[in-house]
């Protein structure tokens, strides 16, 4: 790949060890093998395939034809639409919120890990992330100078924070500690058992947890928030989004629950940063909250097809995986003979064109595991099988 010369100003020095996300230099190596007509199959990424419901496009669509529509809207997002929010989550999560003041619209969850980071971290403060965890979490939290103290998740706890361990360490500088249960990549899932521990830690040791939970309906019969718990609200938030469970992705819709004096001070940083959604796509997400049950039930319906065959893809790879994990990705630990996952995932991306996600991108503790994802057709799946058939008997 060309070199991209140096420019005469350099950049700032927050960025420090900061590289380009894995994913975007991938995407961009894979439109070069596609530009030489080898047809790739991506089935790394987990960006949702299938459409909004019908309600949802049809709001859009209408309301993007009223003239008065498309100005600046309020940076806390419409008054419905926050109304909406909550009581999805007072339907699905049995958490009652102040709609108005403990519900906070943003422009996709993603926003909202840079949003909180800059409003609570600075340089000397500490901040607790996951390993295998969000890369962004990590990413961000260079970005505001705060020191990163990494916990490791792994398999022998179920992919667990051990909290004893923590326990056991000084955290007095640690203000946030990021979660991200049902967990990516992991599919590991978190009971309220598990919450409860988490609410009385952070208490006792005053740190904010943040829970970043958009795949609570994916292939889960049980969706749980952290916010459930009694007197998590005095030190916890959630972040959700439209993106997985509503096949939402490019819309751009997240949400931000939690207590109001912490929302508040969100919303100072946040409304110096953007504005408003675009008010069509909030009426629109108005209209997908409203879903019916049997919106999720068909959705995951499709997501089991998926799942059957991308266990027959990673059998195929000698990958060793629990079938009790949720969410929209397969994660599995990879055969010995491969020194770690980007080996595997070279490999096949190399020799039979099917793109997947070595673990190592998501931290030290992935290095032996890859990831593949269910955004893809039963068809797309199938075609994988074969080019790994093919890949097997040329070995």
């Amino acid at each position: 790949m060309e070199t991209i010369n140096e420019t005469i100003i350099a950049p700032a020095g927050r960025l420090g060890e900061i590289e380009e996300y894995y994913f975007s230099r991938k995407l961009r190596e894979i439109a070069e093998m596609r530009a030489d007509g080898h047809e790739v199959l991506n089935l790394g990424i987990g960006s949702p395939d299938l459409p909004p419901s019908q309600a949802t496009i049809d709001t859009l669509a209408i309301q993007s034809q009223t003239p008065d529509n498309h100005g600046y809207q309020s940076y806390a997002g419409l008054p419905e639409l926050r109304s909406a929010m909550g009581q999805w989550y007072q339907d699905w999560f049995g958490v009652s919120l102040q709609a108005q003041t403990e519900v906070l619209p943003l422009i996709g969850s993603k926003e909202g890990i840079m949003h909180i980071s800059m409003t609570y971290l600075e340089a000397g403060d500490e901040v607790l992330v996951p390993n295998p965890g969000y890369p962004a979490y990590r990413a961000v939290a260079q970005l505001t100078g705060a020191r990163i103290r990494e916990y490791l998740l792994d398999e022998a706890n179920a992919w667990l924070p051990d909290l004893d361990a923590l326990e056991a360490e000084d955290l007095s500088r640690v203000k946030i500690m990021w979660l991200n249960y049902p967990n990516m990549p992991t599919g590991a899932k978190a009971n309220k058992a598990f919450f409860a521990r988490l609410i009385d830690f952070a208490r006792r040791k005053q740190i904010l947890i943040c829970n970043d939970n958009p795949y609570a309906f994916i292939l889960n019969d049980q969706p749980e928030s952290l916010l459930s718990i009694p007197g998590a609200m005095d030190v916890a938030l959630e972040l959700n989004s439209l993106s997985k469970a509503h096949n939402m992705a490019g819309w751009r819709v997240g949400m931000l629950v939690g207590k109001a004096a912490y929302l508040q001070n969100i919303l100072r940083f946040k409304s110096n940063m953007d504005s408003g959604m675009y008010k069509p796509v909030q009426l629109a997400a108005i209209q997908a909250l409203q879903n019916p049950p049997s919106w999720y039930e068909q959705l995951n319906k499709e997501y089991h097809l998926r799942r059957v065959k991308v266990f027959e893809l990673m059998d195929r790879l000698d990958c060793r995986y629990d079938t009790n994990q949720v969410g929209l990705f397969i994660w599995a630990r990879i055969p010995n003979r491969y020194r770690n996952g980007y080996e595997l995932a070279d490999e096949v991306l190399y020799k039979t064109h099917v793109f997947i996600t070595p673990g190592g991108i998501f931290g030290s503790q992935g290095d032996n595991y890859i990831r593949i994802s269910l955004c893809s057709p039963v068809a797309q799946f199938e075609l994988a099988l074969k080019r790994l058939e093919d890949l097997s008997e040329n070995k």
